[in-house]
């Protein structure tokens, strides 16, 4: 493509956005068989296919490319406007975050970009082990992940450490955990896990020497992942910062005191500077700091 088209970007980035093309019409004020114009128009240039026409559309590996690309041209021009522009002209930043992470410190630091407001924010939600793959693909300018290594046109910074407990309700853990956390326990009792690709239980009871094929239930919530905790219908992994209280109070008790299991966050970006970005990034990693452990890392 020796030259970008961008009505035929924008088409793209609208019908992944709002997950069909129907709706990416609605959004951009054309019809839907402009849309499909744009689109295709687009694509004939590439020369290759860059939207999969299934339900919801899914971008190729070019289209996610070129969706970064066009997110990025966009944050460049928001960062050229110096008058404050109107509510329904504030850009908009995508970011992905971990669940616990979401539950507990980062609306603190979206606090300064939201405030005035400055911009809009869409967070997108997965474990932190799961969360680099969406800035890979293009669709946020950044991400909180449990991965060090930086992506290509990326920056990375240590975050601090979220440190898990092992915790249950003291009637659930008379029934289930009398003698302990042992072999034998954890085959019988009932688990909460966040969703089918959080490997975090497994990696703690893999720590701990004892199986990882536990009888489990799922929870992708991470405030509902402790409601259930605490409802005495399951034992799990949560975040210390968010269960402090209910340790003090006696809520939940620790089944194996005196073990945790820690995961290091970090923060990565586009490597796109603008006074958005900036905010952004330093109130991440500031906030992340009165949250999250740091002489650990």
């Amino acid at each position: 493509m020796s030259q970008l088209d961008y009505r035929g970007l924008a088409a793209l980035d609208a019908v992944l956005e709002q997950g069909s093309f129907e709706k990416a019409a609605m959004a951009l004020s054309i019809t839907q068989s402009a849309v499909s114009h744009r689109l295709r128009a687009l694509e004939e240039a590439a020369g290759e296919l860059l939207v999969i026409r299934s339900q919801p559309p899914q971008a190729t590996a070019r289209g996610h490319r070129l969706i970064a690309h066009y997110r990025q041209v966009l944050l460049l021009e928001a960062g050229l406007h110096t008058d404050t522009p109107a509510p329904g002209d504030l850009p908009q930043l995508a970011i992905a975050s971990n669940a616990d992470s979401a539950a507990t410190w980062l609306l603190d630091a979206l606090a300064s970009v939201l405030t005035e407001p400055a911009c809009r924010v869409d967070v997108l939600l997965d474990d932190q082990d799961q969360t680099l793959r969406l800035l890979r693909e293009g669709r946020v300018v950044g991400c909180i992940t449990s991965s060090p290594d930086a992506v290509a046109g990326t920056s990375v910074v240590a975050l601090g450490i979220m440190s898990y407990r092992c915790v249950a309700t003291p009637a659930f853990a008379q029934r289930w955990f009398a003698d302990g956390l042992s072999a034998q326990s954890v085959a019988a009792a009932p688990a909460i896990i966040y969703n089918r690709s959080d490997a975090l239980h497994a990696r703690y009871l893999r720590q701990m020497g004892l199986s990882e094929n536990v009888p489990h239930s799922y929870f992708p919530s991470s405030e509902g992942f402790v409601a259930f905790i605490k409802a005495g219908f399951g034992y799990g992994m949560a975040p210390l910062i968010q269960i402090r209280g209910e340790l003090e109070r006696g809520e939940l008790i620790e089944l194996a005191p005196g073990t945790e299991f820690q995961v290091p966050l970090y923060w990565h970006r586009w490597n796109i500077r603008t006074a958005l970005t900036g905010r952004l990034h330093d109130a991440i990693v500031e906030t992340a700091a009165k949250w999250l452990v740091q002489d650990a890392l």
